[in-house]
């Protein structure tokens, strides 16, 4: 539907619907197409006096399609005006509605009205990250920083996960701001960051950079730098944490895992208790492992090789200075077929020990288990995050031992042409870290989302003169 370009009469609006399919649904499709083509809202708005003249009042769900357009517009009056339509007409609005009001107002110089909404929306359920998140921007742009940093620690106490748009936001709004509470809430975020292993990209590197540097009277000067493999850092000389765990931390962590992870709950969902067991003899009658392979996850990583191609590359590329590697396959990897040719199986059998499991199994619990197992030195391959398992350790300290852990035991392969290349796990920790007067934040180069297993290379140091 092609929505008219001037406002319409009632007989035109007539003729329009008449001649269209589904009239029933007429002016919702319309308005669709309205919000799609951002038609003038006068247009829209004599769709709205023809509907309420003809049927004597307005459908709820097409009032929300003319919020769509008002807010895509920053029409604020209007907005405001089906508001207290919505108001006076419907008991309860639902999610979609308030998303619409919680944006369009928090965009405008009606953002307190937005604040009055999100204690509406309160009472009846949890507000989403993005009403929290209009409202703090909206905080943000009228320099009310305590009032963002509140919303902002109640988001985290609901465990709604903040973007890395927003918390970039607080460093971009807070440019120049003196006071050391403010300072306090800032610093809080790099903490947050660091706790829950996020590395920012290019641009929210930048925002934290040019916010240190504008600290009134601060002295601080960033860098953009590589660290050493010894772990310093060439510009400030600061050797970085370590990323081995302690004695004590590993042993707590290794009993926590076998207890949380690979006895708790989740476990044999996809194993059998007897699978398992018979797993865990076969790590006790063999020496000691040095790398851990998750044969099928490897075996994905180039989507138009055979899949024993793909396993045989990075065994080969892994079984340097007599590695011992212990791989866990699947028993159909035995069966020969299209993708596992029987014969080059024998050859990474002759490089590799193999555990197959049944092909129902879950591969992380033997992996986990396998390295741990090992002791300190054995390293594991695999693309998974393992964050369920992480999700399964009860308290924050064990999660943070885990990650550390992960950070500094995880393999990543690369591809680069037809070859694999090794990126062996780093000595020193990859996470946000502090000395008071200096400030070490990994980065990456593009903006992702999404967690990752793999560990930038790039770092910002700041330091105070």
């Amino acid at each position: 539907v092609q929505p008219p370009e001037k406002p319409l009469q009632a007989e035109e609006w007539n003729r329009l619907q008449e001649s269209f399919q589904s009239p029933n649904i007429f002016e919702e499709v319309m308005l669709n197409s309205m919000v799609r083509c951002n038609t003038p809202i006068d247009v829209a708005k004599s769709l709205l006096n023809h509907v309420a003249k003809s049927r004597g009042d307005i459908a709820y769900n097409v009032l929300v399609k003319y919020l769509a357009l008002c807010v895509q517009q920053r029409q604020v009056s209007e907005i405001r005006d089906v508001y207290d339509i919505m108001k006076m007409r419907f008991k309860i609005l639902e999610n979609g509605a308030y998303n619409l009001f919680i944006r369009g107002l928090s965009n405008s110089d009606q953002w307190r009205m937005a604040l009055t909404l999100l204690e509406e929306v309160k009472k009846t359920m949890v507000p989403s990250r993005t009403n929290y998140e209009c409202c703090i921007k909206a905080a943000g742009r009228h320099q009310e920083m305590n009032l963002a940093f509140e919303l902002y620690h109640e988001m985290l106490a609901k465990d709604l996960v903040p973007t890395l748009d927003v918390l970039q936001a607080f460093f971009d709004f807070s440019r120049g701001m003196k006071g050391a509470e403010l300072q306090k809430g800032l610093f809080g975020i790099l903490l947050y960051l660091r706790d829950n292993q996020i590395y920012p990209h290019r641009t929210f590197m930048r925002s934290i950079k040019l916010w240190f540097e504008s600290i009134p009277g601060g002295n601080w000067r960033g860098h953009l730098t590589n660290i050493k493999d010894s772990g310093h850092c060439p510009v400030c000389s600061h050797r970085l944490e370590d990323s081995d765990l302690s004695e004590e931390e590993y042993n707590n962590l290794r009993e926590r895992i076998t207890r949380d992870v690979i006895h708790g709950t989740d476990t044999f969902r996809k194993t059998s208790p007897q699978e398992f067991e018979a797993f865990q003899t076969f790590v006790k009658n063999r020496p000691p492992f040095d790398i851990v392979i998750d044969g099928l996850n490897v075996s994905h990583m180039k989507p138009k090789r055979m899949q024993c191609e793909n396993l045989f590359d990075a065994v080969n590329c892994l079984a340097k200075d007599n590695a011992r590697l212990l791989v866990l396959g699947r028993k159909h990897m035995l069966i020969n077929s299209s993708n596992w040719k029987r014969e080059i199986m024998k050859e990474i059998q002759n490089k590799a020990e193999f555990f197959f499991a049944e092909n129902i199994s879950e591969d992380d619990a033997f992996l986990l288990y396998a390295t741990l197992q090992s002791g300190k030195h054995c390293k594991f391959v695999t693309r998974d995050f393992l964050r369920d398992h992480k999700a399964c350790l009860s308290d924050s300290v064990t999660r943070h031992l885990f990650r550390k852990w992960q950070r500094g035991h995880q393999i990543a392969l690369k591809q680069f042409l037809s070859l694999f290349i090794q990126q062996p796990a780093l000595r020193y920790d990859c996470v946000v870290q502090t000395t008071g007067d200096t400030w070490h934040i990994p980065y990456k180069d593009t903006f992702d989302e999404k967690y990752s297993y793999e560990i930038p290379r790039k770092w910002l140091c700041l330091q105070q003169k």
